[in-house]
């Protein structure tokens, strides 16, 4: 397990089991779990430029040097895929297409805790259980677009702090596990990463991020490098300075 940025994995490449299917174009997260759903993926000159949506579980392998995702699908697999409308949100209905076209897991209806591990935990869940309409949950899937929050605004208990700059993803689970915060406009200029647990809310409508944290708690913590790796060592350093539990020591008394 690696994590990544989300901006990093944008262009790079979706490989077919036969061709190439097209470039990361952005990345639908899930707002409850914070969970990686889809991958954008621009077709570009291959199917006349159009988007298209592919999940994790789709993804075989990565090769890191060559910047590729390789996915267990074919050229005219994805060719054929329903269609998707950036401009408005997806509903479960959309979804169900996909999944009925595709054959893939379904992650709706699992609890929290397993609704994070994705694809592992997803592959107990077969398409029988999203054959009817009426079996899915009403309503808005609470899916977000990653190129949509990039930009928020984020506030402290006390102030704004800042923006939202970027996602670092478990490369394994593709969980979300923390926003990059940009604070140069308001605290001295460096970047910084925010567990999603540390937060208080999220105004959609409003494009802000309420933090548990205080200005001075944001302003002293470890300062994030955008060109170095997150390891293990700086994300304990980062837990302890906000004196919260980690989410691996959480996962283990799970």
């Amino acid at each position: 397990m690696m994590l990544r940025s989300i901006y990093s994995l944008q262009g790079y490449t979706v490989q077919g089991t036969d061709d190439q299917v097209g470039t990361v174009y952005e990345f639908y997260f899930d707002d409850a779990a914070w969970t990686i759903r889809y991958l954008v993926v621009d077709t570009g000159g291959w199917f006349s430029g159009r988007r298209v949506l592919l999940s994790p579980a789709a993804i075989i392998r990565t090769d890191w040097e060559a910047q590729t995702l390789h996915v267990s699908l074919t050229q005219t697999q994805v060719e054929n895929a329903p269609d998707i409308d950036m401009d408005r949100p997806i509903s479960r209905q959309r979804e169900l297409e996909y999944v009925r076209y595709y054959n893939w897991p379904v992650y709706w209806g699992m609890s929290p805790a397993g609704a994070g591990a994705y694809p592992a935990a997803t592959s107990t869940l077969g398409l029988e259980q999203a054959q009817t309409p009426a079996d899915a949950p009403p309503g808005d899937p609470h899916l977000r677009r990653t190129r949509e929050v990039i930009g928020y605004y984020i506030r402290a208990r006390d102030e704004d702090i800042g923006h939202v700059d970027d996602f670092i993803v478990d490369d394994a689970a593709w969980t979300i596990r923390y926003m990059v915060v940009d604070t140069r406009n308001w605290l001295p200029g460096k970047k910084v990463l925010i567990s999603p647990t540390w937060i208080k809310e999220v105004d959609w409508l409003e494009t802000r991020v309420m933090l548990d944290l205080s200005k001075v708690q944001v302003e002293e913590s470890p300062p994030y490098d955008p060109d170095s790796l997150v390891n293990r060592e700086y994300e304990g350093r980062l837990y302890d300075h906000y004196g919260r539990s980690t989410y691996w020591q959480n996962d283990q008394q799970k």
